[in-house]
């Protein structure tokens, strides 16, 4: 009986592994426009806030692009809002960043798909971003 309970367990947990990293992103949910004027962070995420200046979209593009696990979800610089999917080294929990230029300034949104903390991550991340390039 035991075996069979254990087994269940297993199972659950690789379907459960499995959904985390085959579950579709939907480009129409996760690129939307950020309402937020002001710097805030949040159980799951953070959104940070800057003037906009020539080019820093197009740097901010390049940089996320070049962050390991992460993709281009939609948009381009083109189009004034971008968004990623960056996934987690081990299980592949994905968080979205969403970067837009708009009124004067450079609006970043970072947030975890799943659960309610990301343990201060995409926070984390946020800042590395804006060290690179700023520095």
């Amino acid at each position: 009986m035991l075996f069979w309970i254990v087994a269940l367990v297993v199972v659950l947990a690789g379907a459960a592994v499995a959904y985390v990293r085959l579950a579709p992103s939907d480009p129409a949910r996760w690129n939307q426009p950020i309402a937020a004027t002001e710097d805030k962070d949040f159980g799951n995420g953070a959104i940070r806030v800057l003037p906009a200046s020539d080019g820093l979209l197009a740097r901010l593009d390049a940089a996320m692009q070049a962050l390991p696990r992460t993709r281009v979800l939609a948009g381009s610089v083109a189009d004034g809002r971008i968004t990623y999917v960056t996934r987690t080294p081990t299980v592949g929990f994905p968080d979205y960043t969403t970067i837009e230029q708009t009124e004067g300034q450079i609006r970043i949104l970072a947030r975890a798909r799943f659960g309610s903390s990301d343990m201060g991550l995409n926070a984390k991340r946020l800042k590395g971003l804006l060290a690179t390039v700023q520095g």
